[in-house]
């Protein structure tokens, strides 16, 4: 009974998703440190935090959410990319040198002990001298 009260109520809306989420998250932290920092402005945060998410949550426009969510999710890739790659450079700093071509900014890894090397660009050709 309850629960189909609740399914009609929902209906047409736009429910969770990974921005709801993560607001959510975001306004449980903001409230935990308000807990032990008694800092009133993180308080007000999270309960900001916990009114968007739930402004989205009970959205009809449909749309706008997918949109911002799309975005959202987008930001959230670059940034595991970004982390991935300087995991990996941070791996492979021992044998590795890395560079970034002055001209187009792609990046370039160099075995080092090579002494002073000419590098070309796989990208754009460019040379430059470095030493590794």
């Amino acid at each position: 009974m309850i629960m189909q009260k609740i399914r009609e109520f929902m209906y047409g809306r736009y429910g969770t998703d990974k921005l709801s989420l993560a607001l959510i998250i975001a306004g449980f932290v903001c409230y935990t440190l308000y807990v032990f920092s008694r800092f009133r402005l993180l308080y007000l945060i999270s309960l900001i935090f916990y009114g968007i998410a739930l402004f989205r949550t009970l959205s009809k426009n449909i749309d706008a959410r997918r949109r911002e969510n799309m975005k959202f999710e987008q930001f959230l890739w670059k940034a595991k990319n970004k982390w991935v790659g300087i995991k990996a450079d941070f791996e492979e700093r021992k044998t590795y040198k890395h560079f970034k071509c002055p001209s187009c900014g792609q990046k370039i890894r160099i075995p080092r002990g090579r002494g002073k090397v000419e590098i070309r660009c796989p990208k754009c050709s460019n040379r430059f001298i470095k030493k590794v």
